[in-house]
């Protein structure tokens, strides 16, 4: 890590809808707000040299929200990513989809798909997109995965584990960083946040900005991480 930046960022980007109320548009344009946020965040982070940010765009619970706000965060998240990719591609950026791919639309499923070959060898920062996940979930298919393999379950440790979840190969969270003033984790990334430091902040997810990401990552040099040790 450079300059005592985190190597693996966590984001729960919370308030698109309220800050488009706030504003008196529909829910859907602050959705696309807070993609286009996600792309200058991205930036800001590569820029800084983070090697690891993974951002939640879509819970398996968001499934209970309207029809109409479910197929938009499909749509939106299906431009973004054939907007973006190849930016990604040409920083050097792996993009990584962690959830249950199979749930979601063709389209988007052929386009997170397609996006996630092109950049399969880049070795710059990982992006891993969680959309149709949560941490139960991660870790109930990971225990499926393992059950199949019959080991013997004297073999089973938590370096053995970790191989079967959806972020296998990426190291654990340093900073998870949530907005929209709401304090608690909701299911995300239950495994790998175990010893996380938190960032919670009042701004609404489209509004958080260079100058509120400086913020998180202050508030994070500050913290004296001891891993359970003295």
């Amino acid at each position: 890590m450079t300059d005592n930046l985190p190597q693996h960022v966590a984001i729960v980007p919370d308030g698109n809808r309220r800050c488009a109320a706030m504003k008196g548009v529909p829910k859907i344009e602050g959705h696309r707000a807070g993609a286009d946020r996600m792309h200058q965040v991205v930036h800001n982070l590569l820029q800084k040299g983070v090697k690891y940010l993974t951002v939640w765009g879509f819970s398996t619970d968001n499934w209970k929200r309207s029809d109409e706000e479910v197929q938009s965060l499909f749509m939106i998240l299906q431009q973004w990513i054939e907007k973006d990719t190849p930016w990604l591609h040409a920083n050097g950026v792996r993009l990584k989809h962690i959830g249950r791919l199979h749930e979601l639309p063709q389209g988007l499923r052929e386009a997170i798909e397609a996006a996630v070959a092109l950049t399969r060898d880049n070795r710059g920062m990982t992006l891993a997109l969680a959309f149709n996940y949560t941490g139960r979930s991660e870790i109930i298919d990971a225990v499926n995965r393992l059950l199949k393999e019959s080991l013997p379950w004297n073999e089973v440790d938590e370096n053995r584990f970790r191989c079967y979840l959806y972020t296998d190969g990426m190291p654990d969270v340093d900073l998870v960083i949530r907005t929209a003033d709401e304090f608690r984790l909701s299911n995300f990334m239950l495994w790998q946040t175990a010893y996380s430091e938190y960032y919670f902040t009042p701004v609404f997810w489209p509004d958080f900005d260079r100058l509120e990401l400086e913020k998180a990552l202050a508030a994070y040099r500050q913290r004296d991480r001891r891993f359970g040790g003295d």
